[in-house]
C-alpha cells in the first residue's frame, strides 16, 4: 500500500482556519465600528496580520517548508512592517 504524502492536511483543518478568518473578519469590523481613533488602524493592522499570518501558514503550506525558505520569507515582511511602522510614526507626529 501507499503512504500518503506527509503534507497532506486533513479537509477539517482548513474549514476550521477557515472559520477563524471570517471570525476575525467580524472582528475587524466590529472594532472599525468601535471608532477608537489612532488605535483604529493599528487593530485593523494586527487583525489583518493574523488572517495573513494563517493564511501563509495553513493554505499556503509554510508549516511544511524549509527553515531558510520560512526567514527568506519573513524577512521582506518584516521589512515591510517596520517600513508601514515609521511611515505611522511619521504621520502621528506631525
Amino acid at each position: 500500500m501507499e503512504q500518503p504524502h506527509p503534507h497532506i492536511v486533513p479537509a477539517r483543518t482548513f474549514v476550521i482556519v477557515w472559520a477563524c478568518l471570517l471570525a476575525l473578519t467580524a472582528l475587524t469590523i466590529t472594532v472599525a465600528g468601535l471608532h477608537l481613533g489612532t488605535f483604529s488602524i493599528l487593530a485593523a493592522i494586527a487583525i489583518a496580520s493574523v488572517k495573513a499570518g494563517l493564511v501563509f501558514w495553513f493554505f499556503m503550506h509554510l508549516k511544511y517548508e524549509a527553515r531558510l525558505f520560512k526567514i527568506l520569507l519573513l524577512v521582506p515582511i518584516v521589512t515591510l512592517a517596520v517600513t508601514l511602522g515609521l511611515t505611522f510614526v511619521d504621520i502621528w507626529y506631525r
